[in-house]
């Protein structure tokens, strides 16, 4: 069991979805949810931490809010780098994450300021690393972009504490594109 699980991957540029709606995104929304509850089962985590960057974190903060009908013990916890992170934000995605702030269990600030510098980022990887037990990622290694220095952060918490099980569950453009087909072979048959 791994109580905290943190969800990251793609912001919504770096996978070419650039309005909600796209029409892979109800697919994605899908994909993400179907692996949140395939880990609960397996993981059985009681907390989900994002930071509430736009795209895969945003996305999974709304699956999460959704499944806690299906998981009365589940909770979301949003842990923004700096303050006001939303103001550059598109109108929609700011709205989307609003409703996240609300509706979440916690909400914080890890540097209790506005944005000032990059190295705000890395701090917010390094901070949910050392606060989270186990992470899901929407990445795909032929495809770099913002999870990748997620990834770079929990692979140096493990080079600092060896003894630390840190697992990292993937979920990948071709778990996606599964998902793609069997809602299209179920919709042939109906």
């Amino acid at each position: 069991m791994y109580q905290v699980l943190t969800v990251t991957g793609y912001k919504p540029h770096e996978i070419g979805v650039f309005n909600e709606k796209h029409e892979q995104l109800p697919y994605l929304k899908k994909a993400i949810r179907k692996k949140l509850i395939q880990l609960k089962e397996e993981w059985d985590y009681e907390w989900v931490v994002v930071s509430g960057q736009a795209g895969v974190e945003l996305w999974a903060a709304e699956a999460v809010i959704s499944l806690k009908e299906r998981y009365p013990d589940i909770k979301l916890a949003v842990l923004a780098p700096f303050i006001e992170q939303e103001s550059k934000f598109p109108e929609p995605v700011k709205v989307l994450y609003e409703s996240v702030w609300q509706q979440a269990d916690h909400k914080d600030f890890i540097t209790k300021r506005h944005y000032e510098h990059p190295s705000q980022l890395r701090q917010k990887n390094d901070f949910i690393v050392s606060k989270t037990a186990c992470a899901m990622v929407l990445y795909d290694e032929s495809t770099e972009g913002s999870p990748k220095y997620f990834i770079e952060a929990v692979q140096l918490h493990k080079n600092n504490h060896p003894s630390v099980d840190y697992p990292i569950d993937y979920l990948t453009p071709d778990d996606i594109e599964d998902l793609i087909r069997e809602e299209l072979d179920e919709q042939n048959w109906n």
